[in-house]
């Protein structure tokens, strides 16, 4: 597989099932709110995307959503453009205008995570993750029983991150800190770092895994 990093937790997949976009966020730097009740309340994106977002989409053939959060998707993409994303997510997309989702594909396998813990985690909702040719994309997760359950099942070669720390002021973090990613027992790929402003860990807390640039190819 071939994976390019846009921002934060937005990817570009070159695989068996052609070229995947995973949770598109292509607006402008600064054109949103801060993420609300956090220690860093700066607009997002923090950062502009590498490259156009034209250039985003070209060729892309499906796009993979893990969830709604407005980091993860900002209705960016064509209406038409094939969706594959958890049940929760579906009827929203669907009333959101989107003409082509599903749940379920051949070449993908669907995973579970938390996203985060105790009330926090509840009110963050459902959460998703997909195996894809022996690739385990974790989306918006902290180390928790259903990554460890993933992991076993799925036997996956490499595991892409959602890192960062996330956190609000108050609780626990709620996407994967790097002491969780240390512990990781197969190549890890941490994504989702210093664009959005509840994502407080930086790269260089992370000089065990391979950490992308914006903009960044690798090949897993």
């Amino acid at each position: 597989m071939k994976l390019r990093l846009v921002r934060p937790a937005t990817l570009l997949l070159d695989t068996s099932a052609g070229r995947v976009l995973v949770d598109p966020m292509l607006r402008a730097a600064g054109t949103s709110p801060p993420i609300e009740n956090t220690p860093n309340p700066k607009p997002n994106p923090l950062v502009e995307l590498p490259f156009p977002a034209d250039e985003v989409l070209d060729g892309v053939d499906l796009c993979v959503v893990t969830h709604l959060h407005r980091d993860h998707f900002d209705d960016l993409i064509p209406l038409d453009l094939p969706i594959l994303t958890q049940p929760e997510s579906a009827d929203e997309l669907r009333a959101r205008g989107h003409t082509n989702v599903s749940t379920a594909h051949p070449a993908f396998a669907m995973t579970r995570g938390r996203h985060g813990t105790g009330s926090i985690g509840e009110a963050m909702g459902p959460v998703s993750g997909w195996v894809v040719d022996g690739v385990y994309i974790a989306g918006d997760t902290i180390l928790c029983a259903e990554v460890h359950d993933a992991l076993e099942r799925h036997q996956p070669r490499a595991i892409v991150v959602n890192g960062g720390g996330a956190r609000f002021n108050e609780g626990d973090p709620i996407t994967m800190t790097a002491a969780e990613v240390a512990t990781l027992p197969i190549d890890t790929v941490v994504v989702h770092l210093e664009a959005i402003n509840h994502c407080l860990e930086p790269r260089s807390a992370y000089p065990g895994a391979i950490v992308p640039l914006d903009g960044e190819r690798l090949e897993l």
